[in-house]
């Protein structure tokens, strides 16, 4: 029997990759709406009340939308918007942070954010073993390719004569403190206060860099540089995504590519550090829109249906 698949938002950067990643599957069966039915409410509705699951790539209003059009108490959806991430009776969809076995069972489970996925791997391990205090006054550095923004962005960078384009090789953004991935972070990562987060977006289109800089001699505890490491690692043990870079590793680079691991699902942290200065600088390398959006949908929808998680993957 083939799952009944819907996506909505088909049509955008994330809906569009997702499909692709989904195309030569013969375990799923598609729903799809022509173009004029997608802007009809109940033909979407229609759709909605007969996927198994329902991928929703929508703005954040219109996700909202489509889980209020659902009726059939089956319907399981998948979320890619920031709409439900912080949302009561929502799963989070990282299934390396211990919630693998919440997302198989879940009938709503909301697929995390790009920023987010860099920033929560490399501070959550860090929180719940006390080497990093909750209430720790934590900064997020990132940059990523500027499909990020979604089409009013790309249209942007790619077309920089036109008007609205750009010539700007970086963009920093988020300048007013309220990016919308910050709660999301905050909650999921386990912080008491929301980090401060510095975002940037690059001339290029995919893959990005997340950051987390400390300062290791004012941490309560002193901790070294290898102990971060071993920590990140143990974390992630045995996870097929999610790689920890080794400090030997680590101490042949002179720098890091953001786009290292475009078109993959992988997530990849690095512990770079002085122990003779007593400071530090953890990164996360993935795909914003593999790891960071559709490589992780279909990471979740896997989970979700019951077959292994690197289906087509």
């Amino acid at each position: 029997m083939k799952h009944r698949i819907f996506i909505d938002g088909e049509a955008g950067t994330t809906g569009l990759e997702i499909r692709e990643r989904l195309a030569a599957r013969s375990d799923l069966e598609f729903i799809r709406l022509g173009d004029a039915e997608r802007k009809d409410a109940r033909a979407r509705a229609a759709a909605l009340n007969e996927a198994d699951v329902a991928i929703l790539c929508l703005p954040d209003d219109a996700a909202r939308e489509a889980v209020a059009l659902i009726t059939n108490p089956n319907t399981r959806v998948l979320d890619a918007s920031t709409a439900h991430r912080v949302a009561e009776g929502w799963t989070y969809g990282f299934p390396e942070i211990g919630l693998r076995d919440a997302i198989k069972a879940a009938k709503r489970v909301s697929n995390p954010g790009c920023y987010p996925t860099g920033a929560i791997a490399l501070i959550r391990p860090l929180i719940k073993t006390g080497l990093v205090p909750a209430d720790w006054p934590v900064t997020i550095n990132a940059v990523s390719g500027y499909s990020g923004g979604g089409k009013a962005m790309i249209q942007s960078f790619e077309h920089p004569d036109a008007p609205g384009g750009t010539h700007e090789n970086i963009r920093a953004y988020g300048l007013s403190l309220k990016h919308k991935h910050v709660p999301e972070m905050q909650k999921h990562a386990g912080l008491t206060h929301p980090p401060l987060f510095a975002p940037s977006v690059g001339r290029y289109y995919r893959g990005m860099l997340v950051e987390l800089p400390l300062q290791l001699w004012a941490l309560p505890g002193k901790p070294g540089v290898s102990a971060l490491q071993e920590t990140l690692t143990k974390a992630y043990a045995g996870e097929r995504f999610v790689a920890v870079a080794s400090l030997e590793e680590t101490a042949k680079l002179d720098g890091l590519d953001p786009e290292g691991l475009n078109n993959t699902n992988k997530l990849k942290l690095f512990v770079f550090g002085n122990e003779k200065t007593g400071q530090a600088r953890l990164m996360a390398l993935l795909d914003n829109l593999g790891k960071g959006a559709s490589g992780a949908a279909v990471q979740n929808l896997n989970l979700m249906l019951g077959v292994d998680e690197a289906t087509g993957l």
